[in-house]
This record gives C-alpha cells, structure tokens and sequence, in this order.
C-alpha cells in the first residue's frame, strides 16, 4: 500500500487511507439524491498504482508553488461558534448535535479554486487529474450536448451520466465547450486526491470541515444560510441552486444551469462568495456522523474512514430533494470521487497580527 503524505505549510498530512488503504469493491451507483454521484470503487490494480505514482509526484510542495494563490485571502481571528443543526433534513448525514467549536485565527480563500488557477498548476506540473487517469467522470445530463448519445445513465439516478473523456478541462466531455470561456468558474471533476496535490504545489491545504464551516457562516450563529435563515430574502435568489422542477426543468432564475463565476452574487460577512450552491466542496477531515456535543477546540475527523467530508452543497440542490445548500450541510464522499459539481477550496494558518476579518462578533 502506498501511503501519501502531503506537506502544507509545514505541517504534515498523513492520507494513506486515501492513496492506497481503500480497497477495491464493486461498483458503487450514484446516489439517488442529487448532491454529488460517487464514483466507482472498482479500481483495478494497473490503474490504482498509475494513480499511486501520480500522487506520489506531487506528494511534497514543489519548490516553484504559488505562495500567493490566496490573493484577497480572508484572514479570520480566533473564535468560538456554534457548528451543526439539530434539524438538519438528512439524519444519515450527522450535521447533529449543534455543538459550540472553538478556533485558531486561520486563513481562508475567498473564492472557490476556478479553472484558470487550476490551469496554472497543470502547465507547472505536468499533473493528471483521477478523472483523466480513470477516463471518465459524471456529467449532469441536462448540461450534456445534444450530439452525445453515449450516456451510460445510472440506474438510481438517471440525471448522471458517465460520460468518457469529461475532466477537469472538458467538464462536459469531449463534446462540450471546454473551459477557455470559463477560466473565472471554479474547476470541477475534483478527487480529493487531486486537490491535496493541488495543495502541495501551492502551499497551502484544505480547510477542516469546522473550519469552513466557521467561515461560511459569516458571523451568523445558528442560522442555516450564509446571509440568514431564508434562502431567498425578498425572492432574490443569494446562490446558485436548481430552481424549477428537479430534475426535469430549471429556470435558471439565479441566472444560471450549470457552474456560475467563483465571484458570483454578495459575498458573506466574511469576504467568501458562493460557500452554499455552486460546487461541493472538499474539506481535509474524514467522515463520521457521530459527534459528541461537548465544546471542542480545533476539532478533526476522525483518524481512520473511507470517506471524506464535503460542502455547500451545488447547483443541483433543491428543496424538493436534498436541501443540502445549507452551512451545516455535509456528505461523506469517497476520495476517488469526482463529477461536475465537485472542486474545492483552499486555506491555510493565519501568521500575521492585521486580520481582515472579525468572527468574534455574531452578526444577527
């Protein structure tokens, strides 16, 4: 088993249930709920040690990295909040018991990784996405173009399709536009593994679940959305989620289908755009549904898991189905995860005394 240790900022990862302690099972189908379509488990042994070495390339931070891929960063000061709701929709999901959580002063990147930045670090790196290695990843149907007859839908959830050749680059396979008018848009058909390398490369890591949690929510204590505790305040639509019929008709009322720009509606009291809707986003934290309610400091997840924890929810979610746009939101996914309304963001510990942003106060 390869085990992959990522370094971000001086502080040493150990991932190897990631790069290697899975093992292979039998293919897993999307789940029937619209948030992210989980990706096959049946590995074979040719491409796992492909993937292996790949990962094992950019297991260190490359000497070149970008120190300075969290321009506009938010720089937020040690605090204490309330993490969680006891009346999340999905029980199976652990968003319970709310629990007060207390953290260091970190950093946190105001805007999701969008293609053009991931497109920096491939000309640097030479890097091949889990999707590009694997040769397909999960496309929305809807966002598919009219010539692709080649679907491969998921018995559970139709609205998926396995489509060859879609990748970080070809978010809608071979057959769809690409990415060069839509470098602002935040990269999707991310694997957890793909953005831990990402990481490396620029020094820095993935936020913990608590702490993205703490900074989606913007001050706002106890409240499910990143502006209040209503989805549309006046009917103005605040995210990029479905509006219509899922998953039949969307009115793109938001403005938009599929990905809207990283830098899309009002940012949070925080400086961070698009934390609910848009793209799930990976965290560096594995998976449990069991926490204790106890207040905690610098809280992880737990060593050992399969999966690791994802949020904010995407443009498919809707209150009919998942309602999973919401702070508290969260799913377990597994590492070689990927599909079109999956990327992530970045952060990293706050080293210097002028902080930008104040999450003591609780704004109401």
């Amino acid at each position: 088993m390869t085990a992959l240790a990522m370094k971000s900022k001086g502080t040493w990862l150990n991932w190897s249930v990631w790069a290697g302690d899975v093992q292979p099972k039998s293919r897993v189908k999307p789940a029937a709920e619209p948030k992210i379509a989980i990706r096959p488990h049946d590995r074979s042994p040719s491409t796992r040690h492909s993937l292996s070495k790949s990962l094992d390339r950019h297991a260190k931070p490359v000497q070149t990295g970008k120190n300075g891929i969290l321009l506009g960063e938010c720089r937020l000061n040690a605090g204490t909040f309330t993490m969680g709701a006891d009346d999340g929709p999905h029980p199976g999901d652990g968003e319970g018991p709310a629990r007060k959580i207390t953290l260091d002063a970190f950093a946190i990147a105001p805007l999701t990784v969008t293609n053009g930045q991931f497109q920096a670090f491939i000309q640097e790196t030479r890097y091949k996405t889990v999707a590009e290695q694997t040769g397909t990843s999960f496309v929305f149907d809807m966002l598919l173009p009219a010539c692709v007859t080649d679907k491969s839908p998921a018995l559970q959830a139709p609205w998926w399709c396995e489509i060859s050749g879609a990748c970080w680059h070809q978010p809608e396979g071979p057959e769809g536009a690409g990415i060069d008018q839509r470098l602002d848009h935040p990269v999707v058909h991310i694997a957890l593994l793909d953005a831990l390398a990402y990481c490396g490369w620029a020094h820095v890591c993935l936020p913990t679940e608590a702490q993205w949690e703490f900074a989606a929510r913007g001050g706002r204590d106890a409240q499910p959305f990143p502006w209040g505790d209503t989805l549309e305040p006046n009917g103005t639509p605040r995210s990029n989620v479905w509006q219509g019929t899922f998953p039949h008709s969307n009115t793109a009322r938001d403005g938009f289908v599929g990905t809207a720009p990283a830098r899309s509606y009002a940012p949070n009291a925080y400086g961070l755009f698009a934390v609910t809707g848009n793209v799930w986003e990976w965290t560096m934290d594995r998976f449990t549904a069991l926490h204790s309610p106890r207040p905690q400091t610098n809280p992880r997840g737990p060593l050992n898991g399969e999966h690791a924890v994802a949020k904010g929810g995407s443009y498919l979610c809707h209150a009919s189905y998942c309602q999973r746009y919401r702070t508290s939101s969260r799913q377990a996914l597994a590492p070689f995860t990927t599909a079109g309304n999956l990327g992530f963001r970045v952060a990293k510990k706050s080293n210097t005394p002028q902080e930008l942003c104040s999450p003591h106060t609780d704004q109401k």
